[in-house]
C-alpha cells in the first residue's frame, strides 16, 4: 500500500512511478465495458510482473496509474510489456477498435 516500504531478498525499496497512457491522438474511447476490460487487463498484467497498482484512474481519454515498481524491473521494460500485451488484449476482446 501507499508508504510501504518492500523487500525483495538483497534489498529495501519505495520505487512508485506515475504513469500516464494516452489512446492515439487522445480519442475518447475508453468508457463503459472497455473501461472495465482494461482495469481488469492492467491488474493481470501487474500481477504477473510482480508490479503493485497503488492507485488508478481511467478517464475518457487517458488512463492514470500510481505503481510500484520492483527495483530489478526498469520503468522502460514495465511500460512496454503492459503496453504491448494489453493492447493485444484489448484488440482480441474489442476488434472493431483497431
Amino acid at each position: 500500500m501507499k508508504n510501504d516500504v518492500n523487500h525483495t531478498a538483497h534489498s529495501t525499496y519505495r520505487c512508485e512511478y506515475h504513469i500516464v497512457f494516452a489512446p492515439k491522438y487522445r480519442r475518447k474511447v475508453i468508457y463503459k465495458e472497455l473501461r472495465k476490460d482494461i482495469g481488469e487487463i492492467f491488474r493481470k498484467l501487474c500481477n504477473e510482473m510482480k508490479v503493485e497498482i497503488i492507485e488508478a484512474e481511467a478517464c475518457p481519454d487517458h488512463i492514470h496509474m500510481l505503481v510500484s515498481i520492483p527495483p530489478y524491473m526498469s520503468v522502460a521494460r514495465f511500460v512496454g510489456t503492459l503496453k504491448s500485451k494489453s493492447a493485444l488484449m484489448i484488440f482480441d476482446r474489442h476488434a472493431n477498435l483497431k
